[in-house]
């Protein structure tokens, strides 16, 4: 269930519900959980705009664009994390209608520690996340 934060200059992409849509959708495949509401639901991504001015490289080109993945300890392995850098980079370049973001989209994944991810006042370890699942899959 982790949260998506794209930083990019103001305009880069014209539908950017849809690139957060899409990123969400990317991150539950990865992450191989099962489509149902508490994870969709708990899956997010927000893409921020920035005046141009307000960022840059260390030669001065603005049109990089971040993507920071925020998910729980232990759910992504290398392969997997190999995967989501990859799709969310071309996932974000076509977006912005500009194959050669690819080569200026930089993906960083952090992992929330165990028991470090609140959802609706509870701050749930892994193994309470998966028994939620179960729960929910078992109709109850």
């Amino acid at each position: 269930m982790p949260m998506i934060d794209v930083t990019a200059a103001t305009g880069t992409f014209s539908d950017k519900h849809k690139l957060a849509q899409d990123l969400a959708a990317c991150m539950m495949r990865w992450e191989a959980v099962p489509d149902i509401p508490f994870f969709a639901d708990n899956t997010a991504a927000f893409v921020h705009e920035l005046a141009p001015d307000s960022l840059s490289n260390a030669t001065g080109d603005h049109t990089h664009v971040r993507i920071a993945v925020l998910t729980p300890v232990g759910v992504l392995d290398r392969d997997k994390k190999l995967g989501v850098v990859r799709e969310m980079t071309e996932i974000t370049a076509a977006a912005a209608g500009d194959p050669s973001l690819a080569d200026r989209t930089w993906v960083l994944i952090s992992e929330a520690p165990d028991g470090g991810w609140g959802i609706a006042g509870h701050a749930f370890t892994n193994a309470e996340i998966a028994q939620t699942a179960r729960k929910i899959l078992a109709g109850g």
